[in-house]
């Protein structure tokens, strides 16, 4: 049995260099968005769409994982569980980082233009929904129900997880995993199909939903390897533990994979133009690569690489796994985003990195600020001490 550490508290130190590199590429990354933005508007807001979409999937998978342990009555990923809840509890910032996106509809949508929906049917028949009154309502109306549940739940557990603060969480889990399925998949459509509005699939939803379990999975096993080199919860998260993220990993890349494929088939075994015209544009010139590239890395890699007991327990070969899965997760939103303004092929930008830096430096920075607040684990926890002595077998 591992012993448990004496302190579920960052060293002030170590908060205070973490909290100031944070704040410095945070502040990096703004300025050059400003640039960014005086130079080329409709780029600087599609590099930003697919910054804030890889970022905010992040928290949402947080959410999805926090109540999937919680409907389930997990106790192997107690200890692991609060770092969970500090990614899920930044969700309102994204209301208030969506402002570049709001402002910038006409440069990203074409339904939001009066004189494109003036010259096209297809655009007059659907703009009972695609119009941007009715789109900031939705938006706004996710973040509600997002903050909401996310707050519960964080409330929940920082007051002391007794058993009924267990069950008030299982409670409120299970119409929220319903609550988030739904809104994940509406906002998908609306944040991201909708940037080709005659093209639509009903898969679509599922296919970002799975990507964001999968990347927030890569991204949590990052974050606790991290803070174990640096000596923090390094009893409480074992091997044990690792490997169970190691199975998640592999098991939502599999997932993934299957509703790529399925969304894949169907499109091409209908063969109706209104579907195909999407996957035609991901085919030409430098996106064929790219859409190899996520046969290969999104799947297969990662599927070779993990599949064995044996590298799920080597700490160094899992980070690199999930560094490689996030990688390969921002690859797909830049392939789901930028066909629609660069028709011909990949054109990397500056841009991309800068919007990269803001968002991300700015939610990783509001997921810092929450560690000093209350313990790293919860210790309190009526499944604490089983979740220290998890065995896998």
């Amino acid at each position: 049995m591992n012993l448990r550490p004496d302190s579920y508290t960052i060293d002030a130190r170590l908060w205070q260099r973490g909290r100031n590199a944070l704040a410095l590429v945070a502040a990096a990354g703004w300025a050059a968005c400003a640039v960014a933005f005086r130079l080329d508007p409709t780029r600087f807001h599609a590099s930003y769409l697919v910054a804030y979409a890889f970022f905010l999937t992040l928290t949402l998978g947080a959410l999805f994982f926090v109540m999937l342990q919680h409907l389930t009555g997990a106790a192997w990923s107690v200890t692991m569980r609060r770092m969970a809840e500090n990614v899920m509890v930044v969700i309102p910032l994204g209301a208030v980082l969506f402002l570049p996106i709001a402002l910038g509809l006409p440069s990203l949508y074409e339904w939001a233009r009066p004189e494109a929906v003036a010259a096209d049917p297809v655009l007059q028949g659907k703009a009972a929904f695609l119009n941007p009154q009715f789109f900031l309502l939705r938006t706004a109306l996710y973040f509600a129900l997002w903050s909401l549940w996310a707050w519960k739940l964080y409330r929940n557990s920082v007051r002391g997880a007794g058993l009924q603060a267990c069950r008030s969480s299982q409670r409120w889990s299970a119409p929220g995993m319903v609550m988030l399925t739904v809104t994940v998949a509406l906002a998908s459509f609306d944040w991201l199909m909708s940037l080709d509005p005659h093209w639509y699939s009903t898969m679509f939803g599922v296919y970002v939903y799975s990507g964001a379990a999968l990347a927030f999975i890569a991204a949590l096993t990052l974050i606790l390897l991290a803070f174990r080199r640096a000596g923090v919860l390094r009893s409480s998260v074992n091997h044990e533990h690792y490997h169970d993220l190691g199975k998640w990993l592999f098991a939502l890349t599999v997932f993934w994979a299957y509703i790529a494929f399925s969304q894949y088939m169907l499109i091409w075994y209908a063969n109706l133009p209104e579907e195909t015209a999407w996957f035609r544009d991901r085919l030409v010139g430098s996106w064929r690569g790219v859409s190899v590239l996520l046969v290969v890395g999104h799947f297969l890699v990662p599927f070779f690489v993990l599949i064995s007991r044996a590298a799920k327990r080597k700490l160094g070969l899992l980070a690199a796994a999930s560094i490689w899965v996030l990688f390969m997760q921002y690859t797909d939103l830049y392939w789901i985003v930028m066909p629609v303004f660069s028709k011909r092929g990949v054109t990397p930008n500056w841009t991309d990195v800068a919007a990269l830096a803001a968002v991300g430096g700015t939610f990783a920075l509001a997921f810092w600020s929450r560690l000093r607040a209350y313990p790293l684990a919860p210790v309190d926890d009526i499944r604490f001490e089983k979740a220290l002595e998890f065995t896998n077998v």
